[in-house]
């Protein structure tokens, strides 16, 4: 009895773990061209530095950032964050963006990364440039 109610509770924790991963969307009343330009520049005002855009398949991925931690260049250890962002056509000059944060622990040694993932518990980063995109639409 006691090995089901642990097992379902670790189930619920995994779900809801899970959950917090999804990526977010939006639709916005705009052409894709339109939306592009504007998440390339909303990603480069939230100092979001861009390291692969492929505009004919609508996939942006940001470089890391540091959420905490330490970095000394040969030597660095904490927590960053990247977003991947496609941007998408949805019909009748519709245009729908998703973004997806991952999180991750690095430590760096002699140049050398070491990336573990880690689950995000929200959503903040993901809706807040959601909210840029189409306060700049």
């Amino acid at each position: 009895m006691k090995l089901l109610a642990m097992t379902t509770a670790l189930a619920l924790l995994l779900a809801g773990a899970l959950a917090a991963a999804e990526p977010v969307s939006r639709t916005y009343a705009a052409p894709v061209d339109r939306v592009w330009s504007v998440t390339e520049s909303v990603l480069k005002v939230q100092g979001w530095d861009i390291d692969r855009a492929d505009r004919s398949i609508g996939t942006i991925v940001t470089e890391s950032r540091r959420v905490e931690g330490e970095d000394y260049g040969v030597y660095a250890k904490g927590t960053r964050h990247r977003l991947q962002v496609e941007v998408r056509p949805a019909g009748d000059g519709k245009t729908t963006v998703t973004v997806q944060r991952t999180l991750f622990k690095r430590e760096r040694i002699l140049f050398v990364d070491k990336d573990e993932p880690l689950t995000a518990t929200d959503q903040n980063v993901e809706k807040a440039l959601l909210d840029s995109i189409g306060r700049a639409l």
